[in-house]
């Protein structure tokens, strides 16, 4: 289980994030929830190693990593899509799959079939440029390129940010999936409501760089949790 206790992270003078204590359990899906601006992001990067905490403890699996680089933390089974995808726009689909070898022993190196179960499309492009795809496939090939890496953690920030509606429903289907085998917990930052209730087993709502709200979905109250993603 990922537990994030009790963190601090300032940009500068600027706090971004004050206590935020947040959990993923294996098997489940912990939907973070929150207007634009508020710190999810910055609580993603902080658990992955892309931000320094001033306080507080990042434990995964029981050991505290705050003090881990992120290469160390992908190689103890991190994984993380950012936001906007980042994927290499010059290199082949195949090329950016492989970039997820990085933290993996030689002898694991291969790109395993159930990537293109998951993702059928990308089995027909894996010599198209990633710049070439359009949004919804990038973050196919995003999610996949993490996946590469074998997490036992998976860690998405906006999956479903600018891709068009069939695609948002087979990457809630593939996410579901992939929780529900029982080998990964899965931590995302969505700002889309009924995707995040819809999915979610457990939740929680940031609002000016705190949690505010969190639980498991089934005592969510709707309107509680709407209240902070209203303009």
């Amino acid at each position: 289980m990922l537990a994030v206790k009790d963190i601090n992270l300032y940009y500068g003078a600027s706090q971004a994030l004050r206590a935020v204590s947040v959990s993923a359990t294996m098997g489940r899906i912990t939907c973070v929830l929150g207007r634009n601006g508020v710190g999810k992001s910055s609580l993603l990067r902080a658990i992955v190693g892309l931000q320094g905490i001033a306080g507080g403890s990042v434990t995964w699996e029981g050991n505290e990593i705050s003090g881990l680089a992120p290469y160390d933390r992908a190689r103890r089974g991190i994984g993380y899509v950012p936001q906007g995808r980042e994927i290499f726009g010059r290199l082949t689909v195949k090329e950016n799959l492989e970039t997820g070898f990085a933290p993996l022993p030689r002898g694991e190196r291969v790109i395993p079939d159930e990537i293109y179960d998951l993702f059928p499309v990308l089995k027909g492009m894996l010599r198209r440029r990633g710049g070439d795809l359009s949004g919804g496939q990038q973050q196919q090939l995003a999610i996949a390129r993490a996946l590469i890496t074998k997490p036992r953690l998976l860690i998405l920030d906006e999956p479903t940010e600018g891709i068009q509606p069939s695609i948002i429903k087979d990457i809630g289907r593939v996410i579901r999936m992939l929780a529900e085998s029982g080998r990964m917990a899965v931590l995302l930052v969505e700002q889309y409501f009924e995707f995040a209730r819809d999915l979610a087993d457990d939740f929680a709502v940031m609002d000016r760089g705190e949690v505010v709200l969190a639980g498991p979905v089934a005592d969510m109250v709707e309107s509680d949790v709407r209240r902070y993603l209203t303009v």
